[in-house]
């Protein structure tokens, strides 16, 4: 929209951003006018096209130049039938856990990449636990403050509370809170995030279901911090066990680590500069759409 600060030539039929829309069906008919008005529009001036929403594929039929599509989302087994009917379309997982559970014959894996210079490396922490993301039980944020009571280390929470998991907040997140010894903070901006990270022993992720990607560990590295997680989806990807962080069994495995973490802050920044960088993920894509737009049909599955 016109409201984007993106550092890039930008076009877009809606002045203001539209989000967030409370009925459904009007956020669908505003996605896919605003989605088949973009792939329309960059088919007449573009070698190539990057897509991020299912409903651009549909609009794929319609164009002749050829196509990206990054998954983002969770596995659906009725999106990846969909997928199947747009087989000429070259799709990136975000992950080797999420790119095992598609079919399609023209997939890689690129890894998310952060802009370290975004994020403020801290050698010095401060004694309490962090923890940022959806406060939802798929999240673990009922996990995150258990392992604070376990441990009797200060917990400090940042996150986005949606309608679907407002019940859930009430019910138990609301009643630990205190300000003191669990403390929320609301939706982190980046220099908020860089604080808390930056000043924090270690980031829980206590995740309870196979996440795609979870960039709040990569950004947590970036900052010298190391992750404590569940085990789950693409965890093991992200987190090397005992060089940028822990995988642990269980919530109590998790609380006794907090107690003796021994990886250095410089050490996990160095991780991030060579797996996680922006230009590792850019040099990536670029090779995609080169190699995309040399052989066309004739990807080499990577």
């Amino acid at each position: 929209n016109g409201e984007s600060t993106v550092d890039v030539e930008r076009r877009w039929i809606y002045e203001r951003s539209q989000w967030p829309i409370r009925a459904e069906h009007h956020a669908l008919l505003k996605d896919m006018d605003h989605t088949s008005w973009a792939v329309q529009d960059a088919a007449q001036s573009c070698d190539l096209i990057h897509l991020h929403t299912a409903q651009g594929l549909t609009c794929t039929r319609f164009v002749r130049v050829p196509a990206v599509y990054t998954l983002h989302g969770p596995h659906d087994s009725k999106l990846s039938d969909f997928y199947a009917r747009y087989p000429d379309v070259y799709y990136v997982a975000i992950s080797e856990f999420q790119r095992n559970q598609e079919s399609m014959p023209r997939i890689r894996t690129i890894h998310h990449g952060i802009e370290l210079s975004r994020y403020h490396f801290c050698e010095h922490k401060q004694e309490y636990l962090s923890f940022i993301g959806r406060i939802a039980p798929i999240k673990g944020t009922h996990l995150a403050i258990d392992v604070a009571k376990r441990t009797g280390i200060p917990l400090k929470i940042a996150g986005d509370i949606q309608p679907i998991n407002r019940e859930y907040f009430e019910a138990k997140i609301k009643p630990e809170i205190d300000g003191k010894f669990i403390e929320y903070i609301g939706l982190a901006d980046l220099k908020a995030k860089n604080e808390l990270l930056g000043n924090s022993m270690a980031m829980l992720f206590p995740i309870k279901w196979n996440e795609p990607f979870g960039l709040v560990m990569v950004e947590a590295m970036a900052c010298g911090t190391p992750v404590l997680a569940l085990r789950g989806g693409s965890v093991p990807e992200i987190v090397r066990d005992g060089i940028s962080g822990y995988i642990c069994r269980s919530v109590r495995e998790m609380a006794k680590r907090v107690k003796n973490i021994e990886i250095s802050p410089r050490a996990l920044r160095q991780y991030v500069e060579e797996n996680f960088s922006l230009e590792r993920m850019v040099a990536q894509y670029a090779s995609l759409y080169e190699e995309t737009l040399r052989h066309g049909g004739a990807l080499k599955i990577a």
